[in-house]
């Protein structure tokens, strides 16, 4: 687990006491007082003024202060003389650059928290397409490692996109719970305790049952379907960038899903079944008890969105040579003919 460095702050310096003298008294007093009067007057008159000035002012002793919460600018930010930072940034509705520069990160919403929903687009075609990571957060810490591994492999042309393909690569869902919680079981949820994968508009339920699914910690569903603003700032994502196609990554069943309830899409099975063949994760996946509610890629689905989830080997793996196989088969990918 990763450990908490601790900046120690350093102690105030402590008060010199000075010492003491007789106090002269009488007329002897008044004349050395007057006396002192005019020294000190004339000594301040041969300074030069700036000296004088800077005498004047008391110094300012450096102060340890608080660090300031850093938010990434959105596009409709507004300059104006004092800059106020808030718990919770409004996040309704979030501006849309339709043609972010390649390669360079930008904010499509915030987290409960305030942390910034970064993606980054590669490509330039009509086919668009988009990768999932940290949905889970800190619990699926593994996923995050993945996608900034795959981020620079399309940095370094290590990984090339089509010609044709437009790719957006969100690199973690969840910010708060992998910020609080890495590698711990109340990572999975972000900072309402609600699991983002279960507030989705698609087949919604607060609470469902535990038999088979995670239970090492509460969770909710939420208040109502995209009760979160994780959920809702990716929901208008997908929705404003007509993407065609994503990958939504997990850990840690070393399988594909490309549904969580009775139907299965012909178009995400398709994709399922050619993403299992470029990486060896099995699909159809293992058969579970666990009953799913509210997933992102069955909302996905109805939008027309061809959505798998994709379960990394292990909570620790990023599986990242795997994952390249994977990548180039999700980019290559083509809608079967109706």
């Amino acid at each position: 687990m990763r450990s908490t460095q601790e900046i120690n702050q350093p102690s105030p310096g402590g008060l010199r006491a000075g010492g003491r003298s007789r106090a002269p008294t009488g007329t002897r007093m008044l004349a050395l007082l007057g006396a002192g009067l005019l020294t000190l007057a004339l000594s301040a008159c041969s300074l030069p003024l700036a000296t004088r000035l800077e005498s004047a002012t008391p110094s300012a002793t450096p102060t340890s202060l608080p660090p300031t919460p850093t938010l990434s600018p959105t596009p409709t930010a507004t300059a104006s003389a004092t800059s106020t930072v808030t718990a919770t940034p409004t996040i309704t509705p979030t501006p849309i650059i339709l043609r972010p520069p390649e390669g360079e990160p930008f904010v499509i919403g915030y987290s409960v928290e305030g942390r910034p929903l970064w993606v980054t687009r590669f490509g330039s075609g009509p086919v668009v397409r988009l990768i999932v990571g940290g949905i889970h957060g800190g619990y699926e810490w593994n996923t995050v490692d993945l996608v900034e591994g795959l981020i620079q492999d399309f940095h370094q042309g290590t990984l090339l996109v089509p010609p044709d393909v437009t790719l957006y690569i969100l690199r973690n869902l969840n910010p708060d719970g992998y910020e609080n919680y890495w590698g711990q079981y109340a990572g999975r949820s972000n900072a309402n305790g609600v699991d983002l994968n279960r507030n989705w508009d698609a087949n919604w339920q607060p609470t469902w049952p535990l038999e088979g699914c995670f239970s090492a910690v509460t969770l909710t569903g939420g208040t109502a379907p995209f009760s979160e603003p994780e959920t809702q700032a990716l929901a208008q994502f997908l929705l404003d960038y007509e993407v065609d196609a994503l990958v939504s990554y997990h850990s840690q069943m070393s399988a594909i899903y490309a549904t969580g309830d009775e139907t299965l899409d012909p178009a995400a099975d398709d994709l399922a079944r050619g993403l299992a063949a470029a990486s060896g994760y099995q699909y159809p996946p293992p058969w579970s008890s666990c009953v799913y509610t509210g997933q992102l890629v069955d909302w996905a689905v109805d939008q027309g969105i061809a959505a798998v989830t994709v379960e990394l080997t292990t909570h620790d793996d990023p599986d990242l040579a795997l994952n390249r196989r994977l990548v180039n088969a999700f980019l290559a990918w083509r809608r079967p003919a109706p």
